[in-house]
């Protein structure tokens, strides 16, 4: 009798994502720098993820652990925007954190509103250990590459950054937005949007000019 636990065929084993990531630039050696860009940045999060994996750190943790570690005392609000991630989900993360001895989340007698996170000493301690393991990670993501073409690479990044920065501060301006998860999932499900007088469209700042 066959053992149900070992493959019945002779197709070869499944590739990890990223290596069929990879697989698919090859395919498409001339594919826009957006998936590029997002590629590798889905392959560092995973080598990382599994590091981090190992000393118990959730991969969320780590990003506002990485924040913290420079600059302390910031908002709730300030630390999702610098995340990446909406407001709830920086709460949780925050609340998680929290409880494991990483983070206090306090408030100033000045301003009962906002609640500001610092580190414990526990948290900057993490620091020694754990940035070793993404300063390794970074280290095989750019071998084969020399320092010129890495900071070639680095200036070509944040030119990027600074170009997308601009976009979105004068689609700001002109009333674009990234819509919420809700929006995004009646789009996906068909339905039409609100009318125009049942939404409020929040009040933008003017347009700071360009330097």
């Amino acid at each position: 009798m066959s053992d149900p636990s070992k493959p019945t065929t002779n197709e070869p084993p499944r590739p990890g994502v990223t290596q069929a990531i990879l697989e698919w630039h090859a395919a498409v050696p001339d594919d826009r720098l957006a998936h590029l860009v997002r590629d590798a940045r889905r392959g560092l999060g995973r080598c990382l993820q599994m590091r981090l994996a190992e000393h118990g750190v959730a991969s969320g943790h780590w990003t506002f652990l990485r924040i913290l570690w420079v600059r302390e005392g910031l908002t709730q609000r300030e630390l999702s925007d610098l995340a990446g991630v909406m407001e709830p989900t920086a709460f949780a993360a925050l609340h998680a954190m929290e409880k494991l001895g990483y983070v206090t989340r306090q408030r100033k007698p000045d301003n009962r509103k906002n609640i500001y996170v610092f580190l414990t000493d526990e948290g900057r301690a993490m620091r020694d250990k754990l940035v070793p393991l993404a300063e390794e990670i970074n280290g095989m993501a750019v071998a084969g590459l020399s320092p010129d073409e890495i900071s070639i690479m680095r200036r070509g990044l944040h030119l990027m950054i600074q170009n997308l920065a601009i976009y979105e501060e004068d689609s700001a301006n002109e009333r674009r937005r990234v819509p919420s998860t809700r929006e995004l999932a009646r789009l996906a499900r068909g339905e039409p949007a609100p009318s125009r007088a049942a939404s409020s469209t929040p009040t933008r700042a003017p347009r700071i000019a360009r330097p």
